[in-house]
């Protein structure tokens, strides 16, 4: 006879079923939560491109007002010099004002107030690592693989050995001016002198672009030009820096004048003082660069444009060597377009576009780059000084 008081024994079935269930609830409340994140942020880069898209118009119509203006400026001063010339607020100056609720901010850096690439040489580059506080011997070397980087041809100066052909991947120098700073990271010597060891650009990456550009323009333009600038072209000393610092931005001994620009270098040597080389300088702007910034609420939107004036500076143009016809037998002057042998950059493309379209509508200015947003580089904070 059975005993009433006895509980049942678990059935081993059941008990496998509810570990079954927790085992699902589990996977299922770690899939609903990824896919929660993943949908927030979707819905994330979503708000951000809408926002992009509202700010977008609203900063293109302040660059062509600001383009409008500089053109007014440039016609009535026979070219563009400083901001200190009157287009330093030009959205104020033509009274144009964003949609309500926005602001807008424009800033200018005169982009050919830097060193051109495509004119350097070993003594100026040489000249430039040793104010840099380089030993003489490093600056020639660092400036030596730059130039053999650059120029088709370059025979090196200095004993100095590349290996692009040992690489993992091998390559060779292309022979042609840099179109991107970022080749810096694939040229022997220069990849560690600008760049950390986890690969990321340091101070001195940046002290460079800072100093040259990437375009084509004669000379540097004084009333833009930095103290690096200053000492490596000019070869003018800190106190002969200091007196064209003062006259430019009317402090000083300047002070009762105000700010001023120089419109020949003759007033620059006055100015100098004896000593230095004013020659190699220019006095008007031939590429500047115009940062547009949309503030709306949390949202933001930024666009860089360099733009030219006419007769100013250019993109650089060459032609790629075909290196299957070389290693064929063809002529080592056998050369392509590069069209016709890469894909151009954004850049170059953006620039070849609004140069053709120039021309056909009579614009006062040629748009060698244009950058929006998180194309713009960023450059990195300053270092945050030690606790004492």
């Amino acid at each position: 006879m059975k005993n009433p008081t006895k509980s049942p024994r678990p059935d081993p079935l059941r008990s496998s079923v509810i570990v079954l269930v927790l085992v699902t609830m589990v996977f299922t409340s770690a899939a609903l939560a990824l896919f929660v994140e993943k949908a927030g942020n979707d819905l994330l880069v979503e708000v951000r491109q809408a926002d992009s898209r509202r700010l977008r118009q609203e900063a293109f119509s302040a660059l062509e007002v600001t383009l409008a203006v500089l053109e007014d400026f440039r016609q009535a001063d026979n070219g563009l010099h400083s901001p200190a010339e009157g287009w330093k607020d030009p959205l104020g100056w033509a009274g144009w004002t964003p949609s309500e609720g926005r602001t807008v901010e424009v800033a200018f850096q005169d982009e050919s107030g830097k060193i051109p690439l495509t004119h350097i040489d070993l003594t100026t580059l040489t000249n430039l690592f040793e104010y840099w506080q380089l030993a003489p011997v490093d600056a020639e070397k660092l400036a030596d693989s730059i130039l053999g980087w650059m120029q088709n041809g370059y025979v090196y100066a200095t004993a100095l050995n590349t290996d692009y052909g040992d690489a993992k991947i091998p390559y060779a120098e292309p022979g042609r001016p840099m179109r991107s700073f970022s080749e810096l990271a694939a040229i022997d010597g220069a990849r560690e002198f600008f760049f950390d060891e986890n690969g990321q650009p340091n101070a001195s990456f940046w002290r460079f672009v800072n100093d040259f550009s990437l375009f084509k323009f004669s000379q540097p333009d004084v009333n833009g030009a930095n103290a690096d600038v200053m000492a490596t072209v000019g070869q003018y000393t800190d106190i002969q820096q200091q007196h064209i610092s003062d006259y430019l931005a009317g402090t000083g001994q300047y002070a009762q004048q105000g700010q001023q620009w120089f419109m020949n270098t003759s007033t620059m040597a006055a100015i100098a003082g004896l000593g230095g080389n004013a020659a190699p300088f220019g006095t008007t702007i031939t590429a500047l660069r115009v940062l547009v910034t949309v503030h709306d609420g949390s949202s933001s939107y930024r666009l860089s444009a360099v733009v030219a004036p006419q007769g100013g500076a250019t993109i650089n143009t060459t032609n790629a060597v075909n290196a299957t016809a070389s290693t064929t037998g063809a002529s080592p002057s056998a050369t392509t377009s590069l069209a016709a042998t890469a894909a151009p950059s954004s850049t170059a493309t953006t620039a070849a576009n609004a140069a053709a379209a120039s021309q056909s509508i009579n614009y006062p200015f040629t748009v060698l780059e244009l950058l929006e947003d998180d194309e713009i580089p960023q450059l990195p904070p300053p270092p945050v000084p030690p606790l004492t």
